[in-house]
């Protein structure tokens, strides 16, 4: 009884692996058909687009998109001469570089030898940086009422 099982089993194994491999085989064959439609569908679009371009093409007049282009760029030289003329300057005279670059010179050295440092005094006269939380009213080193940002607080009338 017991090999007669076993033989049961094998066999049913055996037919269920050979159904998986049909199974298998039907759902390829199946796969390439869809392909082959998907393919012949893709061909016959394309087929169209290249009929619908050259319908296209025939409209198309390579000569006047040149004379066009052309005309584009003349108008782009015209556009470029009409902002050099309005660029040019009027009563400059010609500045020669070295006695621009000499005259520079002389300056910084003027600066190097200037000892009046009295420019500096407005700086050191500036107002305190503010203290404390935003929204906090409080007085600066002057004793002057200030808002969040430093500045003198406007009295409400």
């Amino acid at each position: 009884i017991f090999i007669v099982a076993l033989m049961r089993v094998m066999i049913q194994t055996q037919i269920r692996d050979q159904l998986m491999q049909q199974s298998f085989n039907m759902e390829q064959a199946n796969y390439t058909i869809q392909t082959l439609k998907d393919t012949k569908t893709t061909v016959d679009a394309m087929k169209i687009g290249a009929k619908e371009m050259k319908k296209a093409y025939k409209n198309v007049k390579i000569d006047q998109i040149e004379d066009l282009q052309d005309q584009l760029e003349d108008m782009m030289e015209d556009a470029n001469e009409v902002q050099e003329a309005l660029s040019r300057s009027y009563g400059t005279p010609d500045i020669d570089e070295d006695d621009l670059e000499a005259e520079l010179d002389a300056l910084g050295d003027e600066l190097l030898l200037d000892d009046d440092n009295s420019y500096l005094d407005e700086a050191s006269s500036a107002p305190a940086i503010p203290e404390g939380v935003p929204g906090d009213r409080t007085t600066n080193r002057d004793g002057v009422l200030v808002d969040e940002f430093g500045l003198p607080q406007i009295p409400a009338t």
